[in-house]
């Protein structure tokens, strides 16, 4: 079958896009020409763009606070994916959840898995790691892995220390536990409830003197 060429005006017409996408496209490496010259006129392979045209799986943008309170937060986090998406050039579409970490049940997050294990998106991504799980993030990594599903994570300033890390995986084990003792009117839960937050703040305080 014989090869067709055209240049960057007509390969953008033909994807609908502007020539200012198809640049961006090629900055990060999710469609670029087939050839360039020593002038910079860029050669797109017809039948490579018609697969790009067809394939119609969008960019999944996951976004998570743990509370409604924390509204505010969850707008601010869907902000910046599907800023950093559209500066990217990717079509995208946003999931969101309100709900612990440590909740694998979330409506949000199985709506995610099964795209994922159907292999119905093009790329993952997060604000930051823990977003997306608090235990068992690596678990769903691999997953997009098998299936050819891009990873990307966008850092936040430093990463937390790892004691930083720690306190944070001690503060919500404790806080399903209270929630799951919590309402009960027997003595010894309300107990084992108050010895959990005691431990809890030894084990926070400890960590941060060192």
């Amino acid at each position: 079958m014989e090869r067709r060429f055209v240049k960057i005006g007509e390969a953008a017409k033909m994807l609908g896009v502007s020539i200012e996408t198809m640049r961006r496209w090629e900055a990060s490496g999710e469609l670029v020409p087939h050839r360039k010259t020593k002038g910079g006129t860029r050669y797109y392979d017809v039948n490579k763009l018609i697969n790009a045209e067809n394939n119609d799986y969008p960019t999944v943008c996951y976004c998570r606070v743990s509370s409604h309170d924390q509204k505010h937060d969850l707008k601010r986090q869907q902000e910046l994916l599907e800023a950093y998406c559209a500066a990217k050039g990717w079509k995208s579409t946003v999931i969101s959840d309100e709900g612990s970490g440590m909740n694998y049940k979330k409506k949000g997050l199985q709506k995610l898995l099964e795209m994922i294990l159907h292999g119905k998106i093009k790329r993952l991504v997060l604000t930051a790691k823990d977003r997306l799980l608090r235990f068992g993030s690596e678990l769903v990594f691999t997953l997009c892995e098998i299936q050819g599903i891009e990873i990307v994570i966008i850092h936040q300033g430093e990463q937390p220390s790892f004691e930083e890390e720690l306190a944070s995986d001690v503060l919500e084990i404790i806080t399903v536990f209270s929630a799951r003792l919590y309402g009960s009117r027997s003595k010894k839960n309300r107990k084992l409830m108050e010895s959990l937050q005691a431990e809890g703040d030894k084990i926070i305080a400890s960590l941060n003197k060192k």
